[in-house]
C-alpha cells in the first residue's frame, strides 16, 4: 500500500501566512483534526447517525438484548465447550449439554428464592411503616417540648387537610404490569436460550467465514489473531468478574446467616448479582439489606452490624480483589463505568445496567488490540 505524504509547500506559496500544522501525514496525530477547513455536513450527518442508531436501539430492545446477551454468554461458555471438544464430544451435543445444565440451575435458583423474595415483597409495605416508626422513636428522644411539639402538631393538621383532598390517577393495574412483565421475560429468556445454543454449536463459523472474504494471508493470519485476542481477553474477563461475584454471594449468605438474618441466601444471590452494576449495585443493596435489617431486628446496633457486614464486604471486593485479579490492564476509569450504567439502564432498563460493565470493557479490549484505537483504550482505563 503505497505512502500517502502531505505535499509541503515551499516558503514563497505561503509567504506572510502561518506555517501548516504539519508536513508529513501520519495517521492518528490530533494535529490531523484541524488541517483544512472543518467539514459541517460531515459532522451533522455524523450526529444524525447517531441519534438514529440510539432510537434504533431503543425501539428494537426486544431483539437486540437477546442478541447481546446470548454474545456475552457464548463468550463465557465457550472455553467450556472447547474443553468439552477435546475429548471428542461433537460442539452441539456439547453446547446443547451445557445449556441444560445452564436452564436447569436457573430455574432451581429461581424457584428456591422466589418464594422469599415475593414474601419481602408483600411485606415492603409494613416494612416501610415499621422502619418510619423507629425512626419517629429515635425522633422523638431528641427533639424538645414545647414549641417544636406544636410546631409537628400544626404540621400533622395541614398533612390530615391536604389528604382530604384526593386525585384518583387511572393507572395500570399490579397484576397487568406483572403479567407484561412476566411475558416479556419469559419470552427475551427463551430467544436468548435459543441464540445461546446456535453461537456455541456454530464455534468458529463466523470467522472462517472473515477469513474466507479477506484476500491476503498476511490479512487473514492478522485477522486471526486479532479476533482470538479479543475473544480470548473478553472471556478471560467475564470468568474472572462471574467468579468473583459468585463467591461474594456465598460470603454474603454465610455472613447474613451468622448474623441471623431470615433467608440468608436471598441477600447472598441479589448481593452476586446487583456486583455486576459497580458501585450503583452495591448502594441499592446496601438499602434493601438495610431495611431487611430494620424489620427484623429491634436493636439498631444489630442493624448497624447487618449493614457494616454488607458494606465491609462490598468494599473488600470492589477495591482489591477484583482489581488484584483483573490488573490495571482491565481495571476501567470509574466515570466511565457510571456513565455507562446510568446509560445502559436508561437505554435498556435493569439488563442494561447489568450488561453496562461488559460493554465498556469489550470495548476497552478491542481498542488494546487494534493499535489505532489505543488512545480510546487507554482513556478508559483508570
Amino acid at each position: 500500500m503505497p505512502d500517502i505524504q502531505q505535499k509541503v509547500p515551499s516558503e514563497s506559496e505561503h509567504e506572510g501566512s502561518s506555517p501548516p500544522l504539519s508536513s508529513t501525514f501520519e495517521a492518528g496525530h490530533l494535529s490531523q483534526l484541524f488541517q483544512g477547513p472543518i467539514n459541517i455536513r460531515s459532522i451533522a450527518l455524523t450526529g444524525l447517525f447517531l441519534y438514529a442508531s440510539l432510537m434504533v436501539m431503543y425501539v428494537a430492545k426486544a431483539i437486540m438484548l437477546p442478541v447481546f446477551v446470548a454474545l456475552f454468554l457464548n463468550l463465557l461458555l465457550a472455553p467450556l465447550v472447547r474443553g468439552v471438544e477435546k475429548i471428542y464430544i461433537p460442539a452441539p451435543l456439547a453446547a446443547g449439554g451445557i445449556l441444560l445444565v445452564l436452564i436447569s440451575t436457573l430455574t432451581f435458583g429461581i424457584i428456591q428464592l422466589s418464594t422469599p423474595a415475593s414474601l419481602w415483597l408483600d411485606r415492603a409495605p409494613e416494612a416501610l411503616e415499621q422502619v418510619e416508626r423507629k425512626i419517629r422513636t429515635i425522633k422523638s428522644s431528641v427533639l424538645e417540648m414545647g414549641k417544636a411539639t406544636q410546631a409537628l402538631e400544626h404540621m400533622a393538621s395541614l398533612s390530615e387537610s391536604r389528604k382530604a383532598q384526593r386525585i384518583e390517577v387511572k393507572t395500570d393495574s399490579l397484576g397487568g404490569l406483572l403479567i407484561d412483565w412476566t411475558t416479556e421475560f419469559i419470552l427475551g429468556l427463551v430467544s436468548t436460550m435459543i441464540l445461546l445454543y446456535f453461537f456455541l454449536a456454530s464455534g468458529d463459523l463466523f470467522l472462517e467465514k472473515l477469513v474466507k472474504v479477506l484476500p491476503r494471508f498476511s490479512d487473514k493470519r492478522r485477522a486471526v489473531e486479532i479476533v482470538r485476542g479479543i475473544e480470548g481477553n473478553i472471556s478471560s474477563y467475564l470468568v474472572t468478574v462471574t467468579s468473583v461475584n459468585v463467591g461474594l454471594a456465598l460470603v454474603t449468605s454465610f455472613a447474613m446467616y451468622l448474623l441471623g438474618m431470615p433467608n440468608p441466601y436471598l441477600w447472598g444471590a441479589m448481593a452476586g448479582i446487583l456486583n455486576f452494576i459497580p458501585y450503583v449495585g452495591s448502594i441499592i443493596g446496601l438499602g434493601a439489606v438495610t431495611l431487611a435489617a430494620t424489620i427484623t431486628f429491634d436493636h439498631m446496633n444489630i442493624v448497624a452490624m447487618v449493614s457494616g457486614t454488607y458494606l465491609l464486604l462490598t468494599a473488600i471486593e470492589g477495591n482489591f480483589i477484583t482489581p488484584h485479579l483483573l490488573g490495571r490492564k482491565l481495571t476501567l476509569n470509574p466515570v466511565i463505568i457510571l456513565v455507562s450504567v446510568l446509560f445502559w439502564g436508561w437505554l435498556w432498563g435493569a439488563v442494561g445496567a447489568l450488561l453496562a460493565v461488559p460493554f465498556v470493557a469489550s470495548l476497552k479490549i478491542i481498542c488494546d488490540q487494534i493499535e489505532p484505537l489505543n488512545p480510546i483504550g487507554e482513556f478508559l482505563s483508570r
